[in-house]
């Protein structure tokens, strides 16, 4: 099956989809294992991978490339970042069609200025409503395969309220979105709130360290939440085991003990060595 197709599958599905956040191929490696049905191609981690904050620095090109790189190493649908289009609706055009090409199942796409910030920072500012739901008109309009998700993200809650988050959520579904993504709820009342007040599907960002409060995936699905992607849970351990082990090594510590991890050879057999050892062979007289 598609895997376009199959992400429309899980939507229609009263169960949420739960997607942490990859960076790479082995993040998305390791959520694929780890039994997750949807890998999300966090753009903050992407751009921290490439030694950028996430300030709106990576281009159209930088951003594609790496969702059709995780899109072909995983057999789940990918949901990715694509900013805020990266420029007007003929970016935003270009955009859908690179990302299609690229294997992705689905894209969001924000109502952020450019260069965009991370959306749990301040200082953000926004584009016009008009300006927006343009963007989104022509990301629905690009799509070839009809089962390509578009996700509407606007960020005008910690500008102008909740009031015109969700009103804006709801001009991006009455206009092609196929889900709606209201970024950086206060609290948990407002994270109550949302799937409530908007008329479609709704994404919650659950982001270790960020604006919205802690709450558990079980309760975000009886909110009514279709999808809750995760994309810091995966880069704040890495980058916090990284620190632990690196710490312990310089010292003078002994390094890890090999028992400790996943040998050489299963190391590669997680990403298909068995496959490519087969290949290596089975074309020779």
């Amino acid at each position: 099956m598609r895997k376009t197709k199959l992400l429309r599958e899980m939507l229609a599905s009263p169960k949420m989809v739960r997607a942490p956040g990859a960076y790479d191929c082995i993040t998305a490696g390791l959520i694929e294992h780890a039994g997750f049905p949807a890998v999300y191609m966090t753009g903050s981690g992407t751009s921290l991978a490439r030694g950028f904050p996430d300030f709106g620095l990576l281009t159209l090109t930088e951003m594609a490339a790496n969702g059709a790189s995780i899109a072909a190493s995983v057999g789940v649908p990918v949901i990715a970042d694509a900013d805020n289009g990266y420029g007007n609706e003929l970016n935003v055009t270009r955009t859908v069609t690179e990302y299609e090409r690229g294997g992705v199942a689905g894209l969001h796409i924000e109502d952020q200025v450019m260069p965009k910030r991370c959306g749990h920072l301040e200082g953000k500012e926004l584009v016009g409503t008009d300006e927006f739901i343009a963007k989104i008109r022509a990301a629905a309009a690009a799509r070839k395969d009809p089962d390509f998700v578009i996700i509407g993200r606007t960020d005008a809650r910690n500008v102008f309220g909740l009031d015109e988050a969700i009103s804006r959520a709801n001009s991006a579904i009455e206009n092609g979105a196929d889900v709606a993504f209201v970024e950086a709820a206060a609290n948990l009342e407002e994270v109550a709130a949302i799937p409530k007040r908007v008329k479609g599907p709704c994404l919650f960002n659950m982001v270790v360290g960020g604006k919205t409060p802690d709450i558990s995936l079980t309760e975000l699905e009886s909110f009514g939440y279709a999808i809750t992607i995760l994309p810091s849970l995966l880069m704040s351990t890495i980058i916090k085991s990284c620190d632990d082990v690196l710490q312990r090594v310089r010292s003078g510590d002994i390094p890890p003990r090999s028992s400790d991890f996943l040998s050489v050879s299963e190391r590669f057999r997680r990403f298909g060595s068995e496959r490519w050892e087969k290949l290596r062979t089975q074309h020779r007289e």
